[in-house]
């Protein structure tokens, strides 16, 4: 999809890169941001708490993510036992990337939608036959394409297996002691990246979500 668009518009796909990339930085700095409000400076101290991209990236998940839309950065340090209150404090933090996906997602779409009813004929072509006709049609696609990835982004980290943020706002909600536990699962991370691989690439229950999610997400904006 996206390698598609390179050698189709260079351009453009150098503008998505960008505002990807730029949407990784974020939900970095969401998470780093909310640990500083509840009392961890972990991220401050060590320097992640920066808009600078090389800081936060790695370079199979940003590879990834321009490749087939779906990656990740390097997550910012916590020492969650710096959390206070902890329970909320987990919480907030462990949300906060997704928060902002969800955010993006949603900046993007209005976006769409404005172009849709200002520039209907831009938005027409980008869409059904990838051609940008002037700045419309960029911004047109450049939407698309960040609205739908971030969206996805933000579901995907809902899923509640280690390492996901999804396993981490389950922490929040169960008691304490179950806590050591779910840290333990975090060395079979790489398995869980196979099996939603998997799972992915066969359109098992994880991909027939994030096919519906973003069906609805184009039907709330398009139409």
């Amino acid at each position: 999809m996206l390698l598609r668009l390179l050698f189709q518009d260079p351009l453009t796909f150098a503008i998505l890169a960008s505002v990807l990339i730029f949407s990784l930085v974020l939900h970095e700095l969401g998470h780093g941001y909310a640990a500083y409000f509840f009392g961890d400076d972990t991220a401050r101290r060590m320097g992640r708490l920066t808009f600078n991209p090389l800081k936060h990236l790695d370079p199979i998940g940003t590879i990834l993510l321009l490749v087939a839309g779906v990656g990740w950065a390097r997550p910012v340090p916590i020492n969650t036992t710096r959390l206070r209150p902890y329970r909320t404090g987990l919480f907030a933090v462990s949300i906060a990337g997704i928060v902002v996906n969800l955010t993006l997602a949603l900046v993007f779409g209005l976006m769409l939608y404005w172009l849709k009813e200002t520039q209907p004929e831009a938005v027409y072509y980008a869409l059904t036959e990838g051609r940008t006709v002037g700045w419309a049609g960029v911004l047109t696609l450049v939407s698309f394409y960040a609205g739908l990835i971030n969206l996805v982004l933000a579901l995907f980290n809902l899923v509640p297996v280690p390492p996901l943020d999804g396993s981490r706002i389950l922490m929040s909600l169960v008691p304490a002691r179950y806590h050591p536990y779910i840290w333990q699962l975090d060395r079979y991370a790489m398995y869980t990246f196979l099996v939603i691989v998997v799972d992915l690439k066969m359109h098992g229950p994880l991909s027939r979500m994030l096919d519906w999610a973003q069906n609805a997400y184009l039907r709330l904006v398009l139409g």
